[in-house]
């Protein structure tokens, strides 16, 4: 089967809140505000500074998986780090090396534009993501992610 990844499109949309959605779900066993995940793809979607997307296209040509990242300036470094939002692969397309065909398209990116690392977070809980992370080459970094709600 061939695959292909390209970057997100505004006709993407509803693909993109599909799979944010149904990634929360899986991975931490929320149900997010539709309304709000819409107007949050949107916003990257149409604001390339705030965020990124990738899909990766099935052979019929239809989405079945997508990445995203962010990125945080380091005044201590004079860079960007590039952080990995989300992941989702449909479950019927798993196990077939998609999410390492994602990440390493972003890595690929991110190299060229002159990050500094890739990073991202994932929740204590979700060992398979943790696995599937470790596999790609991530490890634990040596940071403690804290947050204040407002």
């Amino acid at each position: 089967m061939e695959f292909r990844v390209r970057r997100a499109e505004p006709p993407d949309l509803d693909t993109l809140v599909a799979f944010t959605l149904a990634e929360a779900e899986e991975a931490e066993g929320i149900a997010l505000d539709s309304s709000a995940v819409r107007r949050g793809v949107r916003a990257g979607l149409e604001h390339p500074a705030t965020s990124s997307y990738w899909v990766i296209e099935g052979p019929d040509s239809a989405p079945v998986g997508s990445i995203s990242i962010v990125r945080e300036w380091s005044d201590w470094r004079a860079g960007d780090y590039w952080w990995i939002q989300s992941v989702f692969v449909t479950p019927a397309f798993r196990g077939r090396g998609l999410m390492k065909r994602l990440l390493a398209a972003v890595a690929a990116e991110a190299r060229e534009r002159g990050a500094l690392e890739l990073r991202l977070y994932v929740h204590q809980g979700n060992e398979n993501a943790v696995r599937a992370y470790e596999h790609a080459g991530f490890s634990a970094a040596p940071y403690l992610v804290m947050s204040a709600e407002l």
